[in-house]
């Protein structure tokens, strides 16, 4: 039985057709690639200019010569009613309906029309493949938040059920429910993790503390998908380790879909067929491949809504060796507002914080995981979970680093927690700030 499949069916997904029209996207030759994105570019934006009354009022004129003219759209564009913001022809009834995480702080309810919600699916199943894994059989073991709430939570789980997810909620990540998904283990059948990298992470660490190969346990297990947030290289060679198994990196985002996904080669490539990514400096100008910039997407099939040049908040690079039919993402440095502000004016990507501490906190081999928070312009906290409380040698440690990598006379006050409050759906954002 095609469980994936008959679950996209039953709720009027035309996933067939969408398989179909994503192979012959991918039979279009390199020489042609461009052709066929600045024809479905055009065609998505005369779309909703002429049958979305919101993106006419956005667009501001009744066409374009150039993509230039073509107006980014920002989180903040989008936060109003959805009613007003849908289609001729659609509604709440006869569209995908879902909501961001709001893990950068401006969450909004989006629409896909079902053919492009189902693109969507047949990409991840299409990259799935790339690794042995097929949605339709194999069991996923899935770490991630889940609603609280009765109806939401009963909800969550037949889809989890009908779509072969078995569900490790990540709220509570205490050693007892680590013991706990250890057990789930040891008595399924799974073929992979997939999950917010913080939570895979955590559970890792568990398992080389306690001196065990995941695979050895579980050898069923085939591929690690992380997802939603960094993935650093030693973070991964440590679930490799104790996985068994390959760690693979996910880069999406549920009002559009699969962004990037990574292959055989170690390469994050783009999704270049049912999206147009594009990297832009603060101008708005795209940038030569190689360069950091604002990443910015155009849903080329989405006809339900607009989400058309669209901010997602993030940065990133895209490599020098990347074509217009094979995109490839070379980094991704994070969200454009994890940023710390220091005295005088002094701008500081929130993540510098992160490689200074983590570097030293990993010596020490008992810090489970930490968040870093900037609480005024020259003041932070370092919460972190850990067995025992830092020595005042290890402060130091991290104070000498962060005079050296990020600046003079800032006050650090470190908290010692039992555990980090995550956000609603289960992810934990390592650099905040309250400026």
């Amino acid at each position: 039985m095609d469980w994936f499949k008959l679950s996209l069916q039953l709720n009027k997904f035309p996933i067939t057709r969408a398989q179909k029209t994503l192979k012959v996207i991918q039979e279009i030759p390199e020489e042609n690639y461009k052709d066929y994105i600045f024809e479905k570019r055009k065609n998505i934006v005369e779309f909703h200019i002429h049958n979305n009354q919101f993106y006419k009022n956005y667009f501001g004129k009744k066409e374009f010569t150039n993509w230039s003219e073509v107006p980014l759209m920002s989180k903040t564009d989008l936060q109003q009613k959805l009613q007003n913001r849908l289609s001729k022809g659609f509604s709440k009834s006869n569209a995908y309906i879902g909501k961001t995480s709001g893990s950068s702080g401006t969450p909004f309810v989006f629409a896909k029309d079902k053919f492009a919600h189902a693109m969507s699916w047949a990409g991840f199943q299409d990259r799935y493949h790339w690794h042995g894994i097929d949605l339709n059989k194999s069991l996923q073991a899935r770490f991630y938040g889940i609603p609280l709430d009765f109806y939401g939570n009963m909800q969550e789980r037949i889809k989890d059920r009908i779509s072969l997810r078995r569900r490790f909620p990540i709220f509570d990540l205490s050693e007892q429910k680590m013991e706990n998904f250890l057990k789930r283990f040891q008595n399924s059948n799974f073929s992979y993790i997939n999950g917010y990298t913080s939570a895979v992470l955590l559970f890792a660490k568990f398992l080389d503390y306690r001196n065990l190969i995941l695979k050895e346990v579980c050898p069923s297990l085939q591929l690690c998908i992380v997802t939603s947030e960094r993935l650093f290289e030693e973070d991964k060679s440590l679930m490799e380790a104790v996985f068994g198994v390959t760690v693979v990196n996910e880069y999406g985002a549920s009002e559009v879909g699969l962004i990037a996904f990574e292959n055989l080669k170690n390469e994050w490539i783009v999704n270049a067929e049912d999206l147009l990514v594009e990297i832009l400096d603060e101008n708005c100008n795209c940038v030569p491949n190689g360069t950091e910039g604002r990443i910015v997407i155009t849903s080329l099939y989405n006809k339900a809504h607009p989400m058309i040049r669209y901010d997602i908040g993030d940065t990133g690079i895209l490599s020098e060796q990347s074509t217009a039919k094979k995109p490839v993402l070379k980094k991704l440095i994070g969200r454009a507002n994890d940023v710390a502000i220091l005295p005088g004016g002094k701008v500081v990507p929130g993540l510098t914080f992160y490689y200074v501490t983590k570097s030293i906190i990993e010596d020490t081999g008992s810090i489970k995981e930490f968040i870093i928070n900037q609480t005024a312009p020259d003041s932070f906290k370092i919460e972190y979970v850990s067995q025992k409380k830092f020595s005042e040698n290890q402060q130091q440690k991290i104070l000498r680093a962060i005079e050296t990598y990020v600046g003079k006379n800032l006050t650090v006050v470190f908290q010692r927690k039992d555990r980090l409050i995550r956000s609603k759906s289960g992810k934990l954002k390592q650099f905040t700030s309250d400026i």
